[in-house]
C-alpha cells in the first residue's frame, strides 16, 4: 500500500472513531486527534500543499493561538500557571490542525463525509435511546439513574448527554426530516415530522436547561433558512412549549429543571453560581486588560481575594453597597462562558481574536445558503452557531470531549461548504 493511501485510511478511520471515544475515552480521542493531525501534517509536507495555511480562518487562528502562547508564557507580566499553563496553551493548536485536515484533505470526497456522518448518526441515536431507556424505567443500560438534580444521563454516569445530543441534533436529523418532507406519499411526509418531534422530545426530556434553550435557537435559524421546513418548526417550537408544560406530570424533575430551578436562578441571577463566575471573570479580565492571566487564568485567580468585587469595582474602583460574595467557593475550572474564558486566558486582544475566529468560521460555514439551503449544511451551521452563541453557559473552548464535538463538526461544516464550491481555494486531490 502505498504511503500516501495508508495515510488517508488512518486518518479517516481515526475521525470515524472519534466519536465513540468521545463519548467513551478521552484520552482516546485525544489519540485519535492527534493522529489525524500528524498524517495531515505528513501528507502536506509529502506533498508540498501549503494551501491550507492561507485561509482567512487558519490565519485569525494562528494569531489567536500565538497571542494565547505568548500571555501564558511562565513568567511576568505573562500567565501565572507555570510550564503546565504554558504546555496547555502550545497544545491548543491541534483544534485548528484538526479542523483544516477535515476541511481540506480527510473529508474531501463524498464517501468519507458519508462514513463520519453515519458514525455521528449512531452516537446521536445511541444517546438519544439510553435516554428514553432511563426515562422509561429508571436507568439506562450499565444501571446509572436519572442525576441527582433529575437530569437524564443517557448513556453515561453524570448528566452529560444533553451538550452532545443538542450539537448533533440539527445535522442529523435536518438531512433525513428535510428528505421525508419532500416526497409525495403521506407516510413518508408524517415520518418526518413524528422523526423532529421525537428528537425535540428527547431533548426536552433530558432536562438540561441550556441545551433546550439552544434547540430552541436552532429551530429560529432552520426556519429562517428552510422555507420547505416553516411550519414544522413552527409545530417543534409550540410542542416543545407544550412539553415542558406537560412535564409537570409527565417527569416533574424535568418540570423541575427548566422552569422551577431555571426561573428562580434568571430572578435572582447575580447571586447564583454562574452570576457569580460571570462577574468574578470580568473583574479579572478587567484587572489584566492587555494579557489576561494565560491558559486557566480563570481558575488559577478565581481564588485570590484581590478579585472578590461586584461590577461596581470594575466602573468605580469600589464595591457597590449589600455585596456579597462566595468567595473562592464560588470557583470553577472556567468562567462557564467562552468569551470569558478567551479574556481571562488573553486580555481583551485574545478576546477579539477569538470572536474573529469564531465569526470567521460562522461566515464560511454560512457561505451560499441563503441562495441554496442544504438540510446537511444548515444542520452543521446551526452546531456551529449554538456552541459559538455568545449568551449561554458552556464548558471550556478547549475542554474535552465537548470541544471535540465541536471541532470536529466545524471540520466537517468546512469541508460540505469547500465540497459545494462556496470556499475559497480548491482541493488538491491526493496521490
Amino acid at each position: 500500500m502505498k504511503p500516501s493511501r495508508l495515510l488517508d485510511l488512518t486518518a479517516l478511520g481515526a475521525a470515524v472513531i472519534l466519536p465513540l471515544f468521545l463519548m467513551y475515552g478521552r484520552a482516546l480521542a485525544e489519540t485519535m486527534i492527534a493522529t489525524i493531525d500528524l498524517c495531515f501534517l505528513l501528507r502536506s509536507v509529502r506533498e508540498g500543499n501549503r494551501a491550507w495555511l492561507g485561509t482567512t480562518w487558519m490565519r485569525i487562528g494562528l494569531l489567536w493561538w500565538a497571542w494565547l502562547v505568548l500571555c501564558s508564557l511562565p513568567f511576568p507580566p505573562f500567565g501565572n500557571g507555570g510550564l503546565h499553563s504554558f504546555g496547555e496553551a502550545l497544545a491548543t493548536v491541534r483544534f485548528l490542525i484538526l479542523v483544516a485536515a477535515l476541511e481540506w484533505w480527510v473529508l474531501r470526497t463524498p464517501a468519507a463525509r458519508r462514513w463520519l456522518g453515519r458514525s455521528l448518526a449512531l452516537a446521536f441515536l445511541w444517546i438519544g435511546l439510553e435516554s428514553v431507556q432511563q426515562y422509561a424505567t429508571g436507568h439506562n443500560i450499565f444501571g446509572h439513574p436519572r442525576n441527582g438534580d433529575g437530569e437524564l444521563t443517557g448513556p453515561f454516569n453524570k448528566p452529560r448527554a444533553g451538550p452532545p445530543f443538542s450539537r448533533l441534533f440539527f445535522p442529523v436529523v435536518l438531512p433525513p426530516v428535510d428528505r421525508l418532507l419532500g416526497q409525495r406519499e403521506l407516510w413518508a411526509r408524517a415520518g418526518g415530522v413524528l422523526l423532529m418531534l421525537a428528537a425535540i422530545a428527547v431533548q426536552v426530556l433530558i432536562g438540561q436547561r441550556m441545551p433546550v434553550l439552544l434547540m430552541g435557537l436552532g429551530l429560529v435559524v432552520t426556519f429562517t433558512l428552510m422555507p420547505r421546513l416553516r411550519l414544522l418548526m413552527v409545530a417543534g417550537a409550540a410542542a416543545t412549549l407544550v412539553l415542558v408544560a406537560a412535564s409537570i406530570i409527565i417527569s416533574p424533575p424535568t418540570y423541575y429543571r427548566l422552569v422551577e430551578k431555571f426561573s428562580n436562578q434568571m430572578e435572582h441571577f447575580r447571586e447564583s453560581p454562574y452570576g457569580e463566575l460571570y462577574v468574578r471573570a470580568v473583574v479579572i479580565g478587567a484587572d489584566h486588560p492587555l494579557f489576561g492571566r494565560g491558559f486557566d487564568g480563570f481558575r488559577n485567580d478565581c481564588p485570590k481575594p484581590r478579585y472578590f468585587h461586584d461590577l461596581t469595582w470594575v466602573f468605580t474602583g469600589h464595591d457597590g453597597k449589600g455585596f456579597v460574595t462566595h468567595g473562592a467557593a464560588a470557583c470553577n475550572e472556567h468562567p462557564h462562558n467562552h468569551y470569558l474564558q478567551a479574556v481571562t486566558d488573553a486580555g481583551v486582544p485574545g478576546l477579539l481574536l477569538y470572536a474573529a475566529l469564531m465569526l470567521s468560521w460562522l461566515i464560511s460555514l454560512g457561505s451560499g445558503l441563503g441562495r441554496a439551503p442544504d438540510a446537511r449544511r444548515v444542520g452543521l451551521f446551526i452546531a456551529a452557531l449554538i456552541v459559538i452563541w455568545p449568551i449561554a453557559s458552556t464548558s471550556s473552548y478547549t475542554g474535552m470531549p465537548m470541544s471535540g464535538w465541536f471541532f470536529l463538526l466545524v471540520g466537517w461544516g468546512l469541508a460540505e461548504t469547500r465540497a459545494a464550491g462556496q470556499a475559497p481555494g480548491a482541493i488538491r486531490a491526493g496521490g
